[in-house]
């Protein structure tokens, strides 16, 4: 069985449970191969003296793995869109981070999780993507995302004015620190914590949601993934910030931007021990009641 495997960095917290999970690795008679800056990293922390690695995007299609792990908390996980891109190359998450959505497999469950992997015990989920499309081509190496797009006033303390089309026809304008479009995957991060909606991965949707909107009648708002949501800003400062998960870059006022469902997905491993559900209950404690017990 052969494995890739990325992360960004090493914590010295993580690394007995690192030389755990390579030994894992081992013990499976894996052929592995590791991203090679984290390979820099792990250097003296475990042995990797039959370790390969990877650089590219193409070296890492050309090793025919059966996966790529990803060793961290979300954010890593995000991360390796640069890598697997419309390959259909699944991606399964171990959680070295905090809350982990994504990244759903506990530290101390290494060893079920390659053992699920070595008997086919897994399926993979196609979790929708957005597409960016802009006349001055950001994000131009990588213009997707598998959470969210999200546009935030910069410099100044002064809200944005966001005109928002869905299909080319006038939907609203939002008065406001910024606006997310999420996709189901990304209901459960920054639009979470803005007020929007939980939506299930196989829905197809996505939420529109503003952040600290001053048009008190507002509330986010539930659209389907065949929609192209345009947006064009406006503001007092000379510019504001635009996202597609964790990248961002700056632009000027008055540059219409659109959005739609990517052409492919992103495929997400979920073990057999895992449904969102469950994860609902344990990440956001759900359920957490004295009267429930």
């Amino acid at each position: 069985m052969r494995i890739a495997v990325y992360g960004r960095g090493v914590e010295p917290k993580d690394t007995e449970t690192l030389r755990d999970f390579f030994q894992v690795l081992r013990d499976f008679s894996c052929e592995v191969f590791v991203e090679v800056n984290y390979l820099d990293q792990l250097s003296g922390l475990i042995d990797i003296t039959d370790i390969l690695y990877f650089q590219t995007p193409e070296e890492l299609n050309a090793a025919k793995v059966l996966c790529l792990i990803s060793m961290g908390g979300d954010g890593t996980l995000l991360d390796t869109l640069r890598f697997v891109r419309a390959t259909g190359l699944p991606v399964l998450g171990i959680n070295l981070g905090r809350l982990g959505f994504l990244s759903s497999v506990p530290r101390d469950r290494a060893y079920d999780a390659i053992k699920c992997l070595a008997e086919g015990h897994y399926i993979i989920e196609k979790r929708s993507m957005l597409e960016i499309h802009s006349g001055s081509n950001l994000f131009a190496s990588m213009p997707f995302a598998l959470n969210d797009f999200t546009i935030h006033k910069r410099d100044t303390g002064s809200m944005i004015t966001i005109d928002t089309f869905l299909n080319g026809e006038f939907f609203n304008t939002y008065w406001a620190d910024g606006i997310i479009l999420s996709t189901p995957t990304g209901s459960t991060a920054y639009s979470l914590s803005c007020g929007g909606p939980v939506i299930f991965p196989d829905s197809n949707n996505f939420a529109i949601t503003p952040s600290a909107p001053h048009n008190l009648n507002i509330r986010p708002i539930i659209v389907p993934d065949t929609s192209v949501v345009s947006f064009q800003v406006k503001g007092r400062g000379l510019n504001h910030l635009v996202s597609l998960d964790s990248r961002y870059e700056i632009i000027e006022y008055e540059q219409a931007i659109a959005i739609q469902k990517a052409s492919w997905h992103f495929k997400l491993i979920r073990l057999n021990f895992q449904n969102f559900i469950q994860a609902l209950r344990d990440k956001l404690s759900w359920g957490l009641d004295n009267r429930n017990f």
